[in-house]
């Protein structure tokens, strides 16, 4: 009866900890390439291959190294980490960091 209960304990905790990091509210990070900019928000392919809408506000922190940048300043092709809350299916961000532009 103890292997049984502790069975059924394992296979609910393997079940519930990846729900648990995956639950909105808490900062979640997006990294990857910008594949469209459209005003208040950007759409990021990751590494992973997923597709993730990343939101702006006026409260975001646009960053390249340290010169900080406005969200026009945002184009397909850029790579970025986006960080911040996850609501539903989006990020909101709150830093976004632009990588280096390769010197031709």
């Amino acid at each position: 009866m103890k292997k049984l209960m502790l069975a059924v304990v394992a296979a609910l905790a393997l079940i519930v900890a990846p729900a648990a990091y995956a639950h909105e509210g808490h900062d979640h990070k997006a990294m990857g390439t910008i594949s469209s900019v459209n005003g208040t928000h950007v759409t990021v392919k990751t590494t992973e291959g997923k597709t993730v809408m990343v939101m702006l506000d006026a409260k975001t922190k646009i960053t390249r190294d340290k010169t900080k940048l406005d969200a026009t300043a945002l184009k397909v092709g850029d790579r970025v980490v986006a960080e911040g809350p996850q609501q539903k299916d989006m990020i909101m961000a709150t830093t976004v960091k632009v990588g280096e532009v390769a010197k031709k």
